[in-house]
């Protein structure tokens, strides 16, 4: 039964963007696609759960392309994506996306998407003072190496389908970007945006839509295409968490630069990614195409789905 159906593989499977990519084809029982999942430990627990759910789990090492080359072999198509937060090392991102560009295209892929992001120095060049150049080169050291790298895949000639994500609500469980107590003892939802919206989506959301994508096929190929669930003001956001949780949540608006300041790692190229966001509101939201992503997946939650599911697993600090 496998060997009839195209297989995809995917990258990062074991993360929230790859690992969703691989539930949402494994889910589907009627699915024309199997999953080969690609990860750096295939005895890690997730690995074992995508293996007991189907997947062919393999290892490779995005970082030597003989063993990406390898793990593409007989496939049909790749879900690629790289893992700044890893490394923080836009360079690094950039040799990688290089190495799966060449790798897909000797091995042969009629269908690649490739989890990339606006390069945001075509909007702020190098020299606009309005928002600090980071390590030298970059202005969102995160988006503008997966921008910068998506001609590698025009290049080398590979059906790919650029693929734009959102910010992640799921953030506010696991990347401390929720609501924290100030000084008076109430709860705070920081973040620099002014009364601009944000594109955000579920996690498991951007698998799914990614899945919807490789159902469309050659029509999405060479195409950019951006997922979002809703687009939302912090203050919207911070009205519906206060909700979901049944505490009030106030939106606490600072400058970009007080955000930069805040002292985590990789708090400067957040506080750059939050200002790109507010400052190019329209370039951003008429990319991550709310109606199109549940045309893609029709169980697209908004913001008070996912609330419902998950704010319980909010950690309020």
């Amino acid at each position: 039964m496998m060997s009839q159906k195209k297989v995809i593989v995917v990258f990062g499977a074991t993360g929230a963007q790859g690992g969703g990519v691989a539930r949402a084809i494994l889910q589907d029982t009627n699915s024309d696609f199997a999953v080969r999942a690609v990860t750096r430990n295939v005895d890690s627990d997730k690995a074992k759960e995508l293996a007991n759910m189907g997947a062919e789990v393999v290892a490779a090492d995005i970082d030597d392309k003989q063993s990406i080359y390898e793990a593409l072999q007989g496939a049909y198509g790749a879900y690629f994506v790289t893992f700044f937060w890893d490394h923080f090392s836009p360079e690094k991102e950039i040799t990688e996306a290089k190495s799966m560009a060449e790798a897909a295209r000797e091995a042969g892929l009629k269908h690649v998407i490739w989890s990339t992001l606006e390069d945001t120095r075509k909007w702020v060049p190098l020299d606009d003072d309005r928002m600090p150049t980071l390590q030298e080169k970059y202005k969102v050291p995160h988006f503008d190496a997966k921008g910068e790298a998506d001609h590698f895949f025009t290049d080398a000639g590979v059906p790919t389908t650029f693929f734009r994500a959102s910010f992640y609500w799921d953030n506010f469980i696991f990347f401390g970007a929720g609501p924290k107590k100030g000084p008076d003892g109430k709860l705070y939802l920081t973040m620099p945006m002014d009364d601009k919206k944000m594109a955000g989506i579920a996690a498991e959301d951007i698998g799914k839509c990614a899945y919807g994508i490789f159902k469309r096929g050659e029509e999405l190929v060479g195409k950019t295409i951006g997922v979002a669930g809703e687009h939302l003001t912090g203050q919207e956001m911070a009205a519906q968490l206060s909700e979901a949780i049944g505490q009030e949540v106030l939106y606490n608006n600072i400058t970009p630069e007080a955000y930069r300041n805040l002292g985590f790692p990789g708090a400067d190229d957040l506080g750059n990614m939050f200002q790109f966001y507010r400052d190019f509101e329209e370039v951003c939201n008429s990319v991550r195409d709310v109606k199109f992503s549940k045309e893609l997946n029709p169980g697209l939650k908004n913001f008070s789905m996912w609330l419902s599911q998950n704010a319980q697993r909010i950690p309020l600090e």
